[in-house]
């Protein structure tokens, strides 16, 4: 009467949906001019990846963080990471979304690896960075930094997935038979 069972075709519109939530999150941490830290206790500095502003209610002094190197090296490093995150989105749509190519997978996954090992550097340099940079009390990494970072865990998710979807070959094309966790009659 109740089946319980996995179905694999379902997963070749999850898997790159999850892309496309990460290439979202890539966006909204990289076009964040206020986001990725704050200071606790007055409210008075808060930076993002391509500048830091400092003041009280309207009177704001904003400075660009783009003439030290290593803010050159995060940015340049995320905007790369959201590239490449863009390409194995299009490649996976053509690997799963009308036929399934097996042989684009791990390709994928390869690719989605390379992006995460690139954003990890980048998520790393920018706090001890900036921290080294400014350190006048405690900071909080707020939200638009946790976009960042979610990013980056979706992509290695996903890299998991597409380096083991091929062993679900036939699943994924429905010529299996479907195989039930749980039956009951």
């Amino acid at each position: 009467m109740f089946r319980c069972g996995i179905a694999y075709p379902r997963c070749r519109w999850i898997v790159p949906l999850l892309l496309v939530f990460a290439i979202i999150f890539d966006i909204i941490a990289i076009a964040a001019t206020s986001g990725w830290v704050e200071d606790e206790d007055a409210k008075s500095h808060y930076a993002g990846m391509w500048d830091h502003c400092r003041g009280r209610n309207d009177e704001w002094s904003c400075k660009t963080l783009m003439e030290y190197s290593w803010a050159q090296a995060v940015a340049a490093l995320m905007v790369i990471g959201l590239l490449i995150l863009i390409v194995a989105f299009i490649i996976s749509c053509i690997a799963l979304c009308r036929t399934v190519n097996v042989t684009l997978l791990p390709f994928i996954g390869v690719l989605l690896i390379i992006v995460v090992i690139i954003q990890v550097i980048a998520l790393i340099i920018y706090p001890v960075k900036f921290q080294d940079l400014i350190f006048e009390g405690h900071y909080f990494f707020s939200w638009a930094y946790g976009f960042g970072w979610g990013a980056t865990l979706l992509s290695l998710g996903c890299a998991i997935l597409f380096c083991c979807l091929p062993r679900y070959e036939d699943e994924l094309t429905g010529m299996a038979k479907t195989k039930y966790l749980y039956t009951s009659e």
